[in-house]
C-alpha cells in the first residue's frame, strides 16, 4: 500500500523544496569532480602513492588482504600477533606510513570471511570487494527507500547513492561498512515476509558485532521471534565455523585485541575522537572524565534504542524501520569511525524519498545536506581539528525521523520493500 500523499502534503508545516532533481545531478557530479581532484592531489604528493612517508588509499583493505595471506600461508594466531602481522603488512601491501601498521581488531568470524581475498592480486581483490559491497548496498538501500520511484529516475537514484560521501569514504579505505550496511538493509527488508532469511543477515553481522547491537531490541519489541532465533542460530554457526577453522584460542586473542582497541583507541586516542561522530568522542575531546563520558554515552544510546523500538512498533514501513535502525546504530555505538557512516546513507535515502513524495518539513533539507557532508567532515577533521559536531548532526536526523513518524498519516501500515 502506498503512503497517503495527499494527506501528508496538506500539512501546514510543509516548505518549498530546493533539493530538486536538477540539483541532485549538479551536487553528485560536483562531488565526483572533487573526489577525482582529491585523489589526484594525493597521488601527486605521494609520487603515485609510492612514497613511504604517507598513507595510501585502501589502507584498511590492506589489513584484510594481509590477514588473508597469513591465513593461506600461516596460522590464524599470527594475525593476532601484532609483531609478526605488522611485518607481513609492510612487506605485502606498502599501504602504511613507514614504521606504522594497523592491527587486526576483528573477531575470527570476519577472519574466515576474508580468507579468500589474497587468492587474487591486491588491486583486483580490492576492486571486487568494494564493487560487490557497493552493488549490494545500492540494491538494498533503493529497495527500502523506493528512492528510484520517487525521484522519477532510477539512474539518478543510483547516482545519488553511489557518489555520496558516505560511500566514497568507505570505498576509499576499503572498509567493510558497505557490506555490514547491506546485511542490515536486507535484514529489515525481509524481517516480516522472510524472517529466517532476515535472521541469517542479522547473524552474519557477527563479523562486526557492535553493528548489530540494535537488532535484538527491535526484534524483541516487535516479537519477531523467528527472525531472532534465526539470527542466533546463524551467529552460533558462524562462531563454530570460525573456531573450527581458526582454533578456539583465537577467541581469547580477539577479546584481547578488542580490549586493546578500547583502552588505546576508544578511550585515549584524540585522533579517533576527531574522526568519530559519537557523543563519547565529543565528550572526550571536551576533556570529560572517562566514567562520565561512558555514562552520558549510555544515556544517548538508551534514547536511540528507545527511538528505534518506537518506530518499529509504530509502523511496518520497511524504509522507516531501516532508516531508524541504521541511525540508532551509529548513535548508540561509542566506537564508530567515519567510514561507518555508510549506514547513514540508508537513512538519507529514505528521508530524500519521503521528502520528494510527501513534501519537505521545515529544516529537513538543511539537516539532510549536513548529514550528507558529515563523512567528509569526519575524514578531514583529523587535520582541521574542529569541534566534533557529528553527534549533533546525527541527533538532528533522528529528530527528523521521529517528526515524520509523529505526523498523522505520515506512514501507512505497509510492507514496502519486503
Amino acid at each position: 500500500m502506498d503512503l497517503p500523499i495527499q494527506a501528508a502534503r496538506s500539512a501546514g508545516n510543509r516548505v518549498q523544496g530546493w533539493l530538486t532533481h536538477e540539483r541532485f545531478v549538479v551536487y553528485s557530479v560536483t562531488i565526483c569532480i572533487l573526489y577525482v581532484a582529491f585523489l589526484g592531489m594525493w597521488a601527486r604528493v605521494t609520487h603515485g602513492f609510492l612514497a613511504a612517508e604517507t598513507a595510501k588509499p585502501a589502507g584498511d583493505f590492506a589489513v584484510f588482504w594481509s590477514a588473508s595471506h597469513v591465513m593461506l600461508h600461516g596460522t590464524a594466531a599470527q594475525v593476532y600477533n601484532f609483531t609478526s602481522f605488522s611485518a607481513v603488512e609492510r612487506a605485502l601491501s606498502g599501504s602504511f606510513v613507514k614504521d606504522s601498521f594497523l592491527p587486526w581488531l576483528y573477531p575470527p568470524t570476519f577472519l574466515v570471511l576474508v580468507t579468500p581475498l589474497a587468492l587474487l592480486p591486491f588491486l583486483l581483490s580490492y576492486a571486487l570487494f568494494v564493487g560487490a559491497s557497493l552493488y549490494a548496498y545500492v540494491k538494498g538501500a533503493l529497495a527500502l527507500s523506493r528512492l528510484a520511484r520517487w525521484s522519477g529516475n532510477a539512474r539518478l537514484a543510483v547516482l545519488l547513492l553511489a557518489t555520496s560521501p558516505c560511500v566514497f569514504v568507505a570505498a576509499l579505505f576499503g572498509q567493510n561498512s558497505l557490506l555490514t550496511a547491506s546485511l542490515a538493509a536486507f535484514a529489515v527488508r525481509w524481517v516480516e515476509r522472510y524472517p529466517v532469511r532476515a535472521g541469517i543477515c542479522i547473524g552474519l553481522l557477527c563479523i562486526k558485532p557492535q553493528m548489530a547491537m540494535i537488532f535484538p531490541f527491535v526484534l524483541i519489541a516487535t516479537r519477531a521471534w523467528r527472525a531472532f532465533a534465526s539470527a542466533a542460530a546463524t551467529a552460533l554457526t558462524c562462531a563454530g565455523l570460525s573456531i573450527a577453522v581458526c582454533g578456539l584460542h583465537t577467541v581469547k586473542l580477539s577479546f584481547l585485541a578488542a580490549d586493546l582497541a578500547r583502552s588505546l583507541i576508544l578511550e585515549h586516542s584524540a585522533a579517533f575522537w576527531l574522526a568519530s561522530p559519537t557523543s563519547f568522542a565529543a565528550l572526550r575531546l571536551g576533556d570529560v572524565p572517562l566514567p562520565l563520558a561512558y555514562l552520558l554515552q549510555g544515556a544517548v544510546a538508551t534514547l536511540a534504542i528507545a527511538s528505534a523500538c518506537h518506530v518499529w512498533h509504530k509502523t511496518h514501513d520497511a524504509g522507516a524501520r531501516a532508516a531508524t535502525l541504521a541511525l540508532a546504530t551509529l548513535i548508540a555505538n561509542p566506537y564508530v569511525w567515519h567510514y561507518e557512516l555508510a549506514w547513514l546513507g540508508i537513512t538519507l535515502a529514505w528521508l530524500l524519498a519521503t521528502g520528494l513524495r510527501a513534501g519537505w518539513l521545515r529544516g529537513e533539507q538543511t539537516v539532510i545536506v549536513l548529514a550528507w557532508l558529515l563523512p567528509l567532515f569526519e575524514l578531514f577533521n583529523r587535520f582541521t581539528e574542529l569541534p566534533q559536531i557529528g553527534p549533533i548532526v546525527l541527533l538532528l536526523v533522528l529528530l527528523m525521523i521521529l517528526r515524520r513518524v509523529r505526523e498523522p498519516g505520515g506512514f501507512a501500515v505497509s510492507r514496502a520493500g519486503a
